[in-house]
């Protein structure tokens, strides 16, 4: 079975000057508004594609880490992951970088470390990163 998933974008005026709209069409959330200035200078209450591209690989890293942890027998009782995209302008997304902390009885730090790599390494949003941008694990 698969599923499409889709938003769109409604954009006016030049780069610079201009401002847009996307939403989600599954009726989760949105619409959010962007601009240029929330891509390279400050949010300011907007998001940008790489805020998105943010919140898929979080929670798409958590979803797979879950599903590993539990595969295993030691299923989590919470992950929290932060995800960050680095925008240069010119230059496009730069770096991407994960922050977990969790709970998951029954296993030793070095277990979840290799499952938490595992799960960066095979989510389907690290996978359309891969060779295009450099994707880091901090373990808190």
């Amino acid at each position: 079975m698969s599923l499409d998933s889709t938003a769109t974008a409604h954009w006016e005026g030049d780069l610079l000057s201009g401002a847009g709209v996307t939403t989600l069409t599954s009726g989760a959330g949105g619409p959010f508004p962007v601009d240029w200035k929330a891509r390279s200078e400050d949010h300011r209450g907007k998001t940008s594609p790489e805020e998105l591209i943010a919140a898929a690989h979080a929670t798409c890293f958590s979803m797979a880490l879950s599903n590993g942890l539990g595969k295993a027998g030691t299923p989590p009782d919470v992950l929290d992951v932060t995800a960050t995209a680095t925008f240069v302008p010119g230059e496009g997304i730069t770096s991407m970088v994960l922050v977990l902390s969790g709970t998951v009885p029954g296993i030793s730090d070095d277990e979840f470390r290799k499952a938490a790599e595992d799960a960066k390494e095979n989510c389907p949003v690290s996978q359309a990163l891969r060779g295009n941008v450099p994707i880091t694990l901090e373990m808190k």
